[in-house]
């Protein structure tokens, strides 16, 4: 039986990402082996999943931490060692780290999915430059790159790849879009939980609190609308929480902005949610904004890579200039003041969001991987 060697980052568990890759190759007669850093996923979870080989790799998330370099000679040896006939990488590191060994060995079939480039459209820089000059060089050890977005799609097909390398495109990481529809029972209860009013809206946002997010600016849209019904729920933490608390404060918007933390009951809380609240500088295609479309969420999001790909403005949500908070408020109050758009907006996000549903990406994968693991 063909083997191919799927590599990550830090992986704590299965996601519906790694099902999408594991079906395919157990549709195409491949033996699926996983390399990744596990140190974090219970071995249960391991156990579960008997059909998968997984091969502990000391990867770190840093590009330039000492220990991946260690981390290649450890690839090296367990790609010597199952001999994979391809190669499947993710995310930056484990992106770099399994193209070089997959040169190094010369593993037939190599496949990179880029989840979002670190170099597009707006950015500045040099970090960004530095990005698109490293993916270029990489791309010739490439035989295929999946993309997750048009922008990245596009930039990619402008890349020379190995041989007669090939540029694909799937809906993204794949969502079960039935998981988000949750009664009113819990709504209800939840909301009281939080200690807000059935009448309060209730905007929300999901990710690390880190600069690429931009909470800030969605925190100053809600100070502007001078409205003590709205609140806002941050669901994520991270180094840029203490700076946001304290702008909270300053802005005298502290008692309706509600730091939550790392949540798992976010479809509890997309419930109650009357819009998702998105001001990000940097996506590649954000699998927290395909989650509140599921839920039914008209969407007010950053004009950025990704976030185009997922709403159209005025139809499903509003596109505004990520450090634009005066656009941001002024979006807020056309969805809060009409509730005949927020219900347009609804049925339009659930017809909108069934191309991104796992099903769908299970099938597109298994296309591709029939295409180049011949």
């Amino acid at each position: 039986m063909k083997r191919i060697l799927f590599i990550s980052n830090i992986c704590k568990k299965i996601s519906n990402f790694h099902m999408v890759s594991i079906e395919a190759a157990e549709n195409n007669n491949y033996e699926f082996h996983f390399a990744a850093n596990f140190t974090l996923m219970p071995d249960e979870m391991k156990k579960t999943y008997a059909n998968v080989h997984f091969h502990h790799i000391n990867l770190k998330r840093f590009p330039f931490h000492p220990k991946n370099l260690l981390a290649i000679h450890e690839l090296n040896k367990v790609i010597q060692e199952i001999k994979p006939d391809a190669i499947h990488c993710n995310t930056p590191i484990g992106g770099a780290l399994g193209r070089i060994c997959g040169a190094k060995n010369k593993v037939d079939v190599v496949i990179y999915t880029a989840h979002g480039f670190h170099f597009y459209k707006g950015a500045k820089g040099v970090g960004p430059f530095i990005y698109k000059k490293l993916e270029t060089i990489m791309a010739k050890k490439t035989d295929v790159i999946i993309t997750m977005n048009q922008e990245d799609y596009y930039a990619a097909q402008k890349m020379k790849l190995k041989g007669n390398g090939k540029v694909f495109s799937v809906h993204g990481v794949g969502i079960s879009t039935k998981e988000y529809q949750s009664s009113t029972d819990v709504a209800v209860e939840k909301k009281h939980d939080l200690k807000l009013k059935q009448s309060d809206i209730v905007c929300i946002a999901m990710g690390d609190l880190i600069k690429r997010k931009n909470y800030e600016t969605s925190i100053r849209s809600i100070a502007l609308l001078n409205n003590k019904n709205v609140h806002f729920l941050i669901c994520g933490d991270g180094p840029e929480k203490k700076r946001l608390e304290a702008l909270a404060r300053e802005l005298k918007v502290d008692e309706q902005i509600h730091f939550l933390g790392y949540r798992d009951d976010i479809k509890s809380l997309l419930s109650i949610s009357d819009c998702f609240l998105f001001s990000s500088f940097q996506e590649g295609l954000p699998r927290s904004l395909m989650e509140a479309m599921a839920s039914g969420l008209p969407c007010v999001v950053s004009n950025i890579r990704g976030n185009t790909d997922l709403i159209v403005d005025g139809h499903n949500g509003f596109l505004c200039p990520a450090d634009d908070a005066s656009a941001f408020c002024d979006a807020l109050k056309t969805i809060i003041s009409d509730s005949n758009l927020r219900n347009l907006m609804r049925k339009n996000n659930l017809i909108a969001i069934k191309p991104f549903d796992v099903e769908n990406v299970k099938k597109e994968m298994d296309i591709i991987y029939a295409a180049v693991l011949k």
